[in-house]
């Protein structure tokens, strides 16, 4: 019998092991050392002297040391017992040894107080010579290596993030993480959005958890416990783990989202979207049927040759041929055929006087689409039964809905991540990768506001409330955002703007700034790799009680070229239809007016909203609650025939360049 191959095999399957977390389980010491004694066939363990030649102290020290460790190698369990021992008996022994460890639950980490456990090898002194023994023996890595008066409440820490991971797989239901996410996607729960990426990741590990068969379950969750954050592994014990855990016990949503917000919101915080239940489903569900409504919630894009010539105010000649020409006749017949004269100069022209005295005499008009006007996309909406009954204030079944893709608007991206926007003077920083920037602001007091006082504020009265991929966790739209809610608190000076770079973890470059300050917004950008370490100064603004807010240096404007819904932006691109929002329609006026300006070849890549809760007629607002999470998930399909461009409330200020060519071509700027 050759022990040295059997040592040797089980020394290389120790080193194997100890690429993966190293576990024990409750395999007991003396229980290891009997089975291992006793496992030995007949006559292959003779005596020796006294013993029986395999009874020795040094191989005893080692198997109650690091017997019973295994390792979880893709998804199974193995032990230090598992491997070939080279000889027939010595077989009979690892096996049995293998056999006894894994019938065992796991117990904890395996963590040693010496650098070895075991001893390579000694030396008797004989009549016949030095004879030289072979016993179990290994290194244990540095990282197992703990005081022996520390190893007790390090495996303590060990086994309560055990115990808190296995509680939360076992008693957060799915039902609970899917009614969340619903929550935070229809922004009902404060700052919710930056749960986002805490769920998705358990959510990702309960759905691993649930295959797995329940003798695996909880090996499973011994191996994620090193790997896992700890704002994943401890879910159970944070303010969304609270929530998860209340919905999961059947507490009613509006007691356990109560309970929620009263942990993390403000106490004048009002919830911005209405929580739903089943009863309130149903109620609405009747109503709706009662009204027969039901089949005017099915919505589409609407096509050209769904309006009439009443619904537009200008359409251009290929638009014409879908509708009646009558009354583009009619306002051709004041067009001089002269050929047009050209205007360099920029007009600067309210919405109204365009709408009055330019728009019927023009032949074709073409728009500047800047980067900034991501928000301003927006698609008619219809019916799909054309027959469907009115479902909204105004007498038509037309909707409509603007961009909702938060990840291109830097304004709704901090919205989205709990920042707020609201603020004499608003800094908010975007980008799309996953390195680490941050935001900082050098202040004329001496003050320095960064990651490191986050959420604090300044002595000056600003702070910064967003913190993505650093503090905040992980976002798929990075944003942060520094603002100074009133410009009393502000002193004069000059306030330096700067990005850093405190992590570079991708081969993504560039970035985006908006500075807000007295109702305009300026945007500038970098393109080019920000290096780890690396700071950029974005803008020094000056500000001064007297003058108020000026830029005095900045990055350059940002016009990079993009594509928004198969058009460029930072280019020209023709108009098809000029109209009102269907609120506005066959004179009448209910609501706010907005201004529409389709555009050719603009077209909605994706599935747009068919109608919202401003838009409902009065017998529904008792069931607004619910129709609004019926609105957020009845969208349209994606369609290649659709009336999109660019749209402008009369509410909110805007501008817009446009090019139009009639009797004169002229350049304009368009003031909403």
């Amino acid at each position: 019998m050759d022990f040295k191959t059997f040592r040797n095999a089980v020394a290389k399957q120790f080193e194997r092991m100890k690429k993966h977390d190293l576990l024990r389980t409750q395999a007991e010491k003396d229980e290891m050392w009997t089975t291992y004694l006793a496992s030995f066939p007949a006559g292959s363990n003779p005596v020796y002297k006294e013993r029986t030649e395999h009874d020795c102290n040094c191989c005893k020290q080692f198997i109650r040391a690091v017997g019973n460790v295994v390792a979880i190698i893709d998804g199974k369990m193995e032990s230090i017992w598992d491997v070939n021992a080279g000889d027939p008996n010595y077989q009979a022994v690892t096996d049995a040894l293998s056999a006894l460890v894994k019938s065992k639950p796991i117990d904890n980490f395996f963590l040693h107080y010496e650098k070895v456990a075991g001893t390579d090898k000694n030396f008797q002194d004989t009549i016949n010579g030095v004879k030289t023994w072979d016993h179990f023996f290994v290194n244990i890595p540095q990282s197992y290596v703990v005081c022996g008066t520390d190893i007790a409440s390090t495996l303590g820490e060990f086994r309560a993030l055990h115990d808190v991971l296995a509680r939360s797989l076992t008693e957060i239901t799915d039902e609970s993480i899917s009614t969340v996410q619903e929550l935070i996607a229809q922004n009902s729960l404060y700052r919710g959005a930056e749960h986002s990426f805490v769920l998705a990741s358990f959510e990702k590990l309960k759905k691993q958890y649930k295959k797995l068969k329940a003798a695996d379950r909880d090996n499973f969750v011994w191996s994620q416990i090193k790997t896992l954050p700890a704002s994943v592994s401890k879910i159970r014990n944070t303010v969304i783990g609270s929530l998860l855990v209340d919905l999961s016990a059947d507490v009613e949503m509006e007691s356990a989202v109560a309970s929620f917000e009263a942990k993390v919101a403000p106490s004048n915080y009002k919830r911005p979207t209405a929580l739903v239940t089943k009863a309130m489903i149903e109620k609405a569900k009747k109503a709706i049927e009662e009204l027969g409504l039901t089949s005017a919630l099915e919505r589409r894009y609407a096509a050209l040759d769904d309006i009439t010539i009443n619904n537009v105010l200008y359409a251009n000649r290929d638009a014409r041929k879908s509708m009646s020409a009558d009354v583009f006749d009619d306002l051709a017949a004041g067009v001089s055929d002269k050929k047009p004269k050209s205007l360099d100069k920029v007009e600067e022209v309210s919405i109204e006087k365009f709408l009055a005295d330019i728009l019927p005499r023009a032949e074709s008009i073409e728009v500047m689409v800047e980067n900034r006007h991501n928000s301003n996309f927006m698609s008619l909406i219809a019916p799909v039964d054309p027959t469907a009954r009115p479902l909204f204030k105004w007498p038509n079944n037309f909707s409509w809905s603007y961009n909702g893709d938060m990840a291109d608007s830097i304004k709704e991206r901090v919205k989205a991540a709990g920042g707020s926007v609201v603020g004499d003077l608003c800094c908010r920083l975007a980008w799309d990768y996953t390195d680490d920037l941050d935001f900082h602001m050098k202040e004329p007091n001496g003050g320095h506001i960064y990651f490191g006082n986050r959420r604090q504020k300044s002595m000056c009265g600003g702070m910064l409330d967003v913190d993505a991929n650093g503090a905040d966790g992980q976002r798929e739209d990075p944003v942060e955002n520094i603002f100074y809610a009133d410009r009393k608190q502000m002193r004069e000076g000059i306030y330096l703007l700067q990005v850093n770079n405190y992590s570079r973890r991708s081969d993504g470059k560039g970035f985006e700034v908006e500075i807000e300050f007295d109702g305009q917004v300026h945007r500038m950008g970098f393109e080019k790799v920000l290096r780890s370490g690396e700071t950029i100064d974005v803008a020094k603004i000056k500000y001064s009680k007297a003058g108020g807010f000026e830029i005095i240096e900045s990055l350059p404007s940002s016009q990079v070229t993009r594509t928004v819904w198969n058009v460029a932006t930072q280019t020209f691109r023709k108009v098809n239809v000029v109209m009102l929002s269907p609120n506005h329609w066959d004179d009448f006026a209910v609501g706010n007016k907005h201004y529409f300006f389709m555009l050719d070849g603009c077209s909605n890549d994706g599935q747009a909203r068919g109608f919202f809760n401003e838009f409902l007629k009065e017998e529904l607002n008792p069931h607004r609650k619910v129709i609004e999470m019926v609105g957020s998930k009845l969208k349209t399909d994606t369609s290649d025939t659709q009336l999109s461009g660019l749209g402008f409330s009369s509410t909110q200020r805007n501008e817009l360049l446009c090019r139009v060519k009639g009797s004169f071509s002229r350049l304009i700027k368009i003031v909403f």
